[in-house]
C-alpha cells in the first residue's frame, strides 16, 4: 500500500512537472505576456501624464484585452512556440485564472468612480493576485516576487495617494522589468 502510494505521488509529481514545462517552453516562461502587459500599463501611464486619467482607465481596460495577443505575435516574432499542448493539464487552470482575473476588474472599475487612481493601484492587486498563480502554472517562484511586490506597490501607492499615472507607472516599469529579466532568463535555460 505504501509502495502504491508513493508510486502514485511520483506520477502526479512528474505530470505536474512536465506540464510546467510545457507552459515554460510554450510562452518563454511567461515572460512574453509580462512584457506586453508592461507595455499596456506604459501607454496607459503615458497616457495619465498626457491626456486625463479618465482616458488612461480606458486605455488599460481596453489594452488589457490586447495583452495575449501581443504576447502572441511577440513569441512568434522571437521564435516561441505561443501555445501548450492541448492534453496539458495546468491549460484550464490558465483558464481559469483569466476567467477570475477578468470577474474582478469590475471591482477596479467601480473603484474608479471615487478616485482614478484606485482603479489602477486595484488593477495592481488584481494581477499581482494572478501572477501568484503563475508559480504553480510555470514552477517559477519569480512570480511569487512579481505578485508581492505588484500587491504591495498598489497599497504603498495608496497610502502615498499617487496620482493615477505614477501608479500606472509602477506597475509598468516592474513589469517590464521583470519580464526582460524573466526572457533573459528563459533565453539562457535554453541555451544550457
Amino acid at each position: 500500500m505504501k509502495n502504491q502510494l508513493q508510486n502514485t505521488e511520483a506520477s502526479s509529481t512528474n505530470s505536474i512537472l512536465t506540464a510546467q514545462s510545457d507552459l515554460r517552453n510554450g510562452y518563454a516562461d511567461g515572460s512574453l505576456g509580462v512584457l506586453a502587459s508592461g507595455m499596456v500599463w506604459m501607454t496607459a501611464a503615458i497616457v495619465a501624464f498626457l491626456v486625463s486619467s479618465q482616458t488612461a482607465i480606458w486605455t488599460l481596460f481596453f489594452g488589457g484585452m490586447l495583452i495575449h495577443p501581443l504576447g502572441l505575435l511577440m513569441a512568434k516574432l522571437l521564435g516561441v512556440q505561443g501555445s501548450h499542448s492541448k492534453q496539458n493539464p495546468l491549460g484550464k487552470l490558465v483558464m481559469e485564472g483569466t476567467i477570475f482575473m477578468l470577474m474582478c476588474i469590475p471591482l477596479a472599475l467601480l473603484l474608479s468612480l471615487q478616485n482614478h487612481a484606485w482603479f489602477f493601484q486595484g488593477m495592481l492587486l488584481i494581477i499581482g493576485g494572478r501572477y501568484l498563480t503563475f508559480t504553480t502554472l510555470y514552477g517559477i517562484k519569480t512570480y511569487w516576487i512579481l505578485g508581492g511586490l505588484l500587491g504591495a506597490a498598489s497599497f504603498a501607492l495608496f497610502f502615498l495617494k499617487a496620482s493615477p499615472a505614477i501608479s500606472a507607472l509602477s506597475g509598468s516599469i516592474m513589469e517590464l522589468g521583470f519580464g526582460v529579466f524573466m526572457f533573459f532568463s528563459y533565453k539562457k535555460s535554453i541555451l544550457r
